[in-house]
């Protein structure tokens, strides 16, 4: 089948590459000759595991394409996805101008019946917009089919390849058989593809999303009561996710959530309740305890240095907003960054792949190292931020060279409370016993 892919942002980059895997015609269209042209040299411009593989095998053998003219991709294609940004406006709704603008040149260039599918995240009644523009700018029958996705940066080609589920929302038979036939290769160990109404699909994404940074909220929530009654918060998590209706996943604690889609969903899912005059509580409640804890390494900091940590030095692991991804999008190191130095301190971080995009975003601001250890010297403390598979079993002996003081706090749990007491250092985790040297 022939595909055009609007956009080759995170999602539509995985969703071209993906698509070319089982054997469709893919092109992929970027107004940034610059990020089309690096592509076709064969340059991934994303860090995702896997991806540089498919990436390179498809573009090889034909069925993968990178243009910056939107006629030459739709030109023969049976279905267009619009992977397109929705960023949120002043007021936390999702800017629907990227699709709007895209479905209004699409309609202008085509002949034929196409299914054009939404791919971004966008908010509910976002297909009734796109139909009016196509309904007002074509004669040509055209189907808008809801398909939000459902990719986690760092396991993005696994979750595409083999998704646990597939959510199309269509009304028309039409669009559903080429639906059906799109995504068969890649449900046939038997999950579903759940087909629904338009405005049920866009919903189902902001949903999922916000229940998922609910759980996490509501679990950092556990781990400051847990260090105010001491309670062992690793303790609580096992205790609870035992409980399959709970589930283990999403109840690890740490310095809140971030990247491009958490943020955003839960935003624009509150904005979309209040334009609906719904007072939805949770979320707001979710977004603040989120925006709290992000400080809350900081705040440990500051606290065990009395509130004074000007001219003091830390070493900081980990600036993505988690581990497996270059992503930095609303990641919880630049907010603690951010505190510390402006209350005077100085910085020196190392992340495996996020350092590239932290220097675009503050430059000199904080310093930068070669390798986690090398972060070390002269540190007053260290700080943990992202839990990067390096960081789990280090040398605590070469810490204990390079660091000015035996001091950890560890934003994401990594390490053993009784191994931290046997080696002597003060380790300040979230949510569980403080240990003092």
């Amino acid at each position: 089948m022939k595909i055009a892919v609007v956009g080759t942002g995170y999602v539509g980059l995985v969703t071209g590459t993906c698509l070319a895997e089982t054997g469709n015609n893919v092109s992929c269209v970027d107004v940034n000759e610059q990020k089309v042209e690096m592509m076709k040299a064969g340059k991934v411009p994303i860090y995702e595991p896997g991806l540089d593989v498919l990436f390179h095998r498809n573009i090889e053998q034909g069925r993968l394409k990178f243009t910056t003219s939107l006629a030459e991709a739709i030109a023969d294609a049976k279905i267009i996805f619009l992977a397109l940004p929705t960023p949120p406006d002043g007021d936390g709704a999702a800017d629907l101008s990227y699709v709007l603008g895209a479905a209004k040149d699409i309609a202008q260039l085509i002949s034929d019946y196409k299914v054009v599918v939404t791919k971004s995240t966008v908010p509910v009644g976002t297909a009734d917009k796109v139909k009016a523009v196509f309904a007002a700018n074509t004669k040509v029958e055209v189907d808008v089919v809801s398909n939000p996705e459902f990719l986690r940066e760092g396991v993005a080609v696994e979750d595409f390849m083999k998704p646990d589920r597939v959510v199309v929302g269509t009304q028309s038979e039409k669009a559903q058989k080429l639906m059906a036939e799109l995504y068969g290769p890649y449900v046939r160990q038997g999950n579903p593809i759940i087909f629904m109404d338009e405005r049920s699909s866009e919903l189902t994404k902001y949903a999922a999303n916000s229940f998922l940074a609910t759980k996490i909220s509501f679990m950092n929530e556990i781990a400051n009561l847990c260090e105010l009654v001491g309670a062992d918060v690793d303790a609580v998590r096992k205790g609870i996710g035992s409980d399959d209706r709970i589930g283990k996943r999403f109840l690890f604690p740490g310095v809140g959530y971030g990247g491009s889609c958490f943020p955003k969903d839960v935003q624009a899912l509150a904005k979309s309740a209040d334009e609906n005059q719904y007072d939805f509580k949770i979320l707001d409640a979710v977004m603040e305890v989120n925006e709290i804890q992000k400080k809350i390494l900081s705040d440990k900091v500051k606290s065990y240095f009395r509130g004074d940590v000007k001219g003091k030095k830390f070493a900081l692991w980990g600036l993505a907003f988690k581990p497996e991804t270059d992503d930095i999008r609303e990641a919880p190191a630049l907010y603690i960054i951010d505190e510390l130095v402006k209350a005077g301190a100085s910085i020196c971080a190392f992340d495996p792949e996020a350092m590239p995009n932290v220097k675009k975003l503050l430059g000199e601001q904080i310093s930068y190292a070669d390798d986690a250890y090398s972060a070390l010297t002269g540190a007053d403390a260290l700080l943990i931020v992202t839990e990067w598979s390096l960081f789990r079993n280090p040398d605590f002996d070469l810490m204990e060279e390079k660091l000015k003081n035996k001091v950890i706090f560890d934003g994401r749990n990594l390490y053993d409370l009784q191994k931290m007491i046997d080696l002597g250092f003060y380790y300040n985790s979230i949510g569980r016993k403080l240990i003092q040297s």
